[in-house]
């Protein structure tokens, strides 16, 4: 589909989407809506004519925004963050959507059934969801199980050779329970989870750890170094196969966040997801709130972590960290911005709820054109190209 029919389909959809749909929508109490999307993006992820439909109307393909990092191809760098596809629901249908991969999670070891209602909300204002959720989820049985499953057609043969259809990611994070009161206890418990997801052997492309739920009962935390630490050797020490991301906190300080990024670089973590939820005096919030101080950290992860200097120098007996960034993504420029601070890929949830479904292909097609003005052939070519050490 050429580029003009391409920005008619999008401005189209968009405009029925923001002024018809969403209306809509919005009157209906969010985590109801959210599970019937994720209902009917399942139902048209199980069939090769669902997945043609669905790209017809959402999909765009430019082979500037094709990269591979740790030996994982990526058709463009906007995926699905941890979050939204907490039951493995969507993993063959994301990549009809635009997505070049997707985070399923964050799964723990134990099932949870979330925290009390009401776990999101709408603030229409401020372009952000209250989330707290608390990483509802079936468990990383369940999880695994029907993943599985889902990946054998009812005639038995498997979905495009027993593979996903894009990269998809496995986050991991502390079972949310009381009974957990030890870091020894909950250490335990995410390396359970890890061991589990290993042993399945299904074809994931990478996992998260996530550290930095704000949602979680207990006093549990891996912020100070010396706990990260203990967390990230006893993980490791599991033998992981895929490259493994570290979801960090936006609320902590430059000096705290350094001290992370310290532990995390000398270990063999393959890179960092910036960032989580906003701390506000109404709850933990997504989306715009949080846009500000995610790009403030992908720099200074990026500065210190993420140049050349870090590859060829070994300061620090540290590596350089791939930086996936996350948070108030709602346009094309958002997702370059983030780019060229040092985000290798680039994370949405809250913008894609905003703006419609076609805003993936709006932000990917945007980057193209962004790409092509500012003399880039490939999108690798932009990363940190606004941070002062490449």
């Amino acid at each position: 589909m050429k580029n003009c029919a391409i920005a008619t389909r999008n401005a189209v959809i968009g405009a029925l989407y923001r002024n018809i749909l969403k209306p809509v929508l919005f009157l209906i109490d969010a985590e109801k809506i959210h599970e019937s999307f994720i209902r009917i993006g399942s139902i048209l992820g199980a069939t090769g004519f669902g997945r043609a439909c669905t790209r017809a109307l959402f999909g765009y393909k430019d082979r500037t925004l094709e990269q591979d990092i740790l030996n994982i191809h990526f058709n463009n760098p906007i995926g699905l963050a941890a979050g939204f596809d907490y039951e493995g629901r969507l993993t063959n249908i994301m990549g009809s959507v635009g997505m070049g991969f997707s985070t399923v999670g964050t799964i723990t070891n134990l099932p949870y059934g979330g925290n009390p209602k009401p776990r999101l909300s709408r603030l229409v204002k401020s372009k952000s969801l209250l989330v707290n959720k608390g990483f509802k989820n079936m468990g990383i049985s369940a999880t695994l199980k029907y993943l599985r499953a889902t990946m054998n057609r009812s005639n038995g043969t498997k979905i495009n050779g027993g593979k996903f259809l894009l990269p998809i990611g496995m986050s991991i994070g502390k079972t949310n329970t009381l009974d957990i009161t030890t870091q020894e206890q909950a250490i335990d418990d995410i390396c359970s989870a890890f061991k589990e997801v290993e042993h399945a052997g299904l074809p994931f492309s990478y996992y998260e750890l996530n550290i930095s739920c704000p949602n979680l009962q207990g006093n549990v935390e891996f912020y100070r170094p010396e706990h990260l630490e203990q967390l990230l050797k006893s993980v490791f020490a599991v033998r992981l196969s895929k490259p493994v991301f570290i979801k960090m906190p936006i609320v902590k300080t430059n000096e705290e966040t350094l001290a992370m990024l310290e532990v995390i670089a000398k270990s063999p973590a393959a890179g960092i997801v910036i960032g989580n939820l906003q701390d506000d005096p109404r709850g933990k919030l997504s989306g715009m709130p949080t846009q500000k101080r995610s790009d403030e950290l992908i720099r200074l992860a990026y500065e210190k972590y993420g140049g050349k200097s870090i590859a060829s120098t070994g300061r620090n007996n540290s590596r350089r960290l791939v930086i996936i960034g996350c948070g108030g993504v709602f346009s094309a420029e958002d997702a370059y911005r983030k780019i060229r601070l040092g985000a290798s890929l680039v994370q949405m949830i809250t913008g894609m709820i905003f703006e419609g479904p076609q805003a993936i292909s709006e932000i990917n097609r945007g980057i193209s054109r962004f790409l092509a003005r500012d003399g880039f052939a490939y999108v690798s070519q932009a990363i940190g190209a606004d941070n002062v050490l490449k």
